[in-house]
């Protein structure tokens, strides 16, 4: 299957009020940048005009987090309505939430709740990207969210879900390695089972990020570097999907911008060793 995604344009980092001042000052080795879009959902203020400055050097991908696409109700349209607006006014180089619920009857509970993976659940989700797709005007770029519960009634795997999703709707994955990782630690699947069950073509975007170590639980955080396990997936994931965007994404514990910028460069070694390995001198 040829692939419908945007050319990789290389390795990046989330964008963080810590880091405007280094950005501003002098170029930084980053590809492009990935911005959270509810925080530049304003008409303006100092976080759009700082969004304005950084976005003249660089390119930029929209992240949301209240999608809430898994919602029976939808997508909210005045959220939708913004959501345009910032895309049109920003245009990124894709358009990213969660495959997740995130509320129901217009109240929010500021977290990314994990669906059912059942044909009922599927059908719904199916007609919602339709929708957001519509209304942008471009297809939806879907995140695979960690989890800590798991439901009786799912019929198939979230990677299953994933890749029937794809099809039915046309939209796009980005698949959240340190997710995969926590989310098999606690529910105890394997994780290249996950990587094998995605669809081929469908994978615009990587994430790389840190997660707290509970002993008999893993939680995504956010606050820590990119453990061990998940540069180990990395590596298998790019064996299977090749060059893709890849971010690291830190949302607590912000370090200075040098840490982050060393992480970004393991990531590129470690996509030049396994590039190397597809092709060899």
């Amino acid at each position: 299957m040829s692939s419908i995604t945007r050319p990789s344009p290389g390795f990046g980092l989330g964008l963080r009020s810590a880091h405007y001042s280094a950005f501003l000052a002098e170029p930084q080795p980053v590809d492009w940048l990935e911005i959270i879009s509810e925080n530049y959902m304003v008409p303006g203020g100092k976080p759009m005009q700082m969004l304005e400055a950084i976005r003249a050097s660089y390119p930029m991908a929209m992240h949301g987090v209240s999608l809430s696409i898994g919602a029976v109700a939808g997508p909210d349209l005045a959220y939708l309505r913004q959501l345009r607006a910032l895309t049109e006014r920003v245009q990124p180089l894709w358009v990213s939430d969660h495959l997740c619920w995130t509320g129901v009857h217009g109240r929010q509970m500021h977290d990314l709740l994990p669906l059912p993976y059942t044909e009922e659940a599927l059908a719904v989700v199916a007609g919602n990207v339709a929708r957001v797709q519509d209304a942008l005007g471009r297809r939806l770029v879907l995140e695979n969210v960690s989890s800590y519960i798991e439901y009786k009634q799912s019929a198939m795997s979230e990677a299953q879900f994933l890749a029937e999703l794809c099809r039915r709707s046309d939209c796009l994955l980005l698949v959240d390695l340190n997710n995969i990782h926590v989310s098999a630690v606690n529910h105890g699947f394997d994780a290249m089972d996950y990587l094998d069950a995605l669809p081929q073509g469908r994978v615009q975007q990587f994430h790389l990020a840190g997660h707290s170590d509970y002993g008999d639980h893993l939680v995504d955080t956010h606050d820590h570097p990119v453990a061990s396990p998940v540069w180990a997936l990395y590596r298998e994931v790019l064996r299977r999907f090749g060059p893709v965007a890849t971010m690291i994404e830190r949302d607590d514990r912000i370090p200075p911008l040098p840490e982050l910028l060393a992480e970004l460069d393991m990531a590129r070694a470690i996509a030049s060793e396994v590039a190397v390995e597809a092709f060899p001198a």
